[in-house]
């Protein structure tokens, strides 16, 4: 799909920004479509690493049962959300991230994902996290979103404080 460019482009964040929104949210919206062209859009907690985006998953699932036919997805994180009624809007930055998400075969790399995503979840407990891990490898996926593109934007109200 082509890139379009943002409409509104002076509310476009930087993707230095886009990414710090990324790294903070610890939930977003993973949209995919299955095959049968109905769109699924499902919330997941999520960390932001090494240039990806990884998840954590149930073994079986719709969600897994339409990545087996289409890896295409989105994520979207909503950083801020605050209404102002006196103007009838909100204050809000999100970002939506357009890539390929594959789950994570390879035992190794799959250990290594859950340890990052177990750290951002409790970062002080090293053998809590050691236990939790060894109690559901075996019963769960990980999964691992490769970014093609990403846009960020926030509200004109934020741009005008800036």
């Amino acid at each position: 799909m082509m890139e379009r460019k943002m409409r509104r482009f002076k509310q476009q964040l930087t993707a230095d920004q886009s990414v710090e929104i990324l790294r903070n949210a610890t939930s977003g919206v993973l949209a995919l479509c299955g095959a049968d062209m109905e769109p699924y859009g499902v919330p997941l907690s999520h960390v932001y690493a090494n240039g990806k985006i990884y998840f954590h998953s149930a073994l079986s699932g719709h969600k897994v049962d339409i990545l087996k036919h289409n890896a295409k997805a989105s994520f979207t994180v909503i950083a801020q959300d605050e209404i102002h009624p006196e103007t009838y809007t909100t204050y809000f930055q999100s970002v939506i991230v357009f890539g390929t998400v594959r789950i994570i075969e390879d035992e190794a790399a799959k250990m290594q994902a859950l340890e990052i995503l177990g750290r951002r979840c409790n970062p002080d407990d090293a053998e809590g996290l050691e236990k939790e891990i060894a109690s559901g490898f075996s019963r769960c996926l990980m999964l691992e979103m490769s970014i093609d593109r990403m846009t960020g934007k926030q509200s004109i109200e934020l741009v005008n404080l800036e």
